[in-house]
């Protein structure tokens, strides 16, 4: 990868380092109503969004490329891809989250259509992010867990969780990513969260189940680097601003309200 399409990764390591917290918008192509889309692109821009995420588990109705041309037309944010399979690329976006399922033992998650995307990403000279993504068990079977075929990691083992981010970084991971699920009932426990920041040197991505101002601040607390936050948001418009104003509050060195 040269200097040049390495401006994600760079960002994402350099507030490491600061120990400034971001915050990533999940975009399901099958959810956006395209009539409102650049109203809520602004409004996210307004309150500081600093990623978007496109993708999901299942997507039905392929606009992915559409949601990344609306995205660039209307804000400074970069989409970065969060694919659930390699029919789920597009070469528009600023960069992908590369994900290997090492909390899995789904060989097809873990390598396969990794092999198959990898001459594709290759050729589109798109940023990419190789990053382990570690589901967490949440409560009650997610989409993700379905159709991914795996069983979640326990929510009650932060030591498994530890050594399987370890063994990422390891292996040469950049990034890892806990995720409790789109629909989760429990985010990811803190305790999950303090392990793994305790193993790794990497960024932190978690998302899954943060729908209070309350939770995205103790997940920050815990050691997360970034908060995803998709199906809150599309429940509760308001969640937005909340979880928002959760990192900037972190970032500024407030205590938790």
């Amino acid at each position: 990868m040269t200097t040049a399409n390495r401006k994600i990764a760079d960002l994402l390591s350099t507030r490491k380092i600061e120990q400034k917290k971001s915050f990533a918008v999940l975009l399901d192509p099958d959810k956006v109503d395209f009539d409102t889309f650049p109203a809520f692109l602004k409004y996210a821009e307004d309150h500081g969004v600093d990623f978007f995420f496109v993708g999901g588990s299942l997507i039905t109705h392929y606009a992915i490329d559409q949601l990344i041309a609306a995205i660039h037309e209307y804000t400074q944010i970069p989409a970065i891809l969060f694919p659930g399979s390699n029919l789920h690329i597009d070469p528009s976006a600023d960069a992908i989250l590369f994900l290997s399922l090492i909390s899995g033992r789904n060989a097809d998650l873990l390598i396969g259509q990794q092999v198959i995307a990898a001459p594709l990403l290759k050729k589109s000279g798109i940023e990419v992010l190789p990053t382990g993504y570690m589901l967490v068990e949440s409560g009650r079977p997610t989409t993700v867990s379905y159709i991914s075929n795996t069983n979640p990691m326990p929510r009650n083992k932060p030591g498994i969780a530890a050594c399987t981010a370890l063994a990422g970084e390891l292996l040469g991971l950049k990034n890892m990513f806990l995720d409790a699920g789109s629909g989760a009932e429990f985010p990811v426990p803190a305790a999950i969260i303090g392990a793994v920041r305790q193993a790794v040197d990497t960024p932190i991505i978690v998302g899954g189940g943060i729908d209070t101002y309350e939770k995205a601040y103790t997940a920050l607390e815990a050691g997360a680097d970034v908060i995803v936050v998709g199906n809150g948001i599309e429940q509760n418009p308001s969640l937005l601003p909340e979880v928002a104003a959760s990192v900037k509050a972190f970032n500024s060195g407030l205590q938790k309200v």
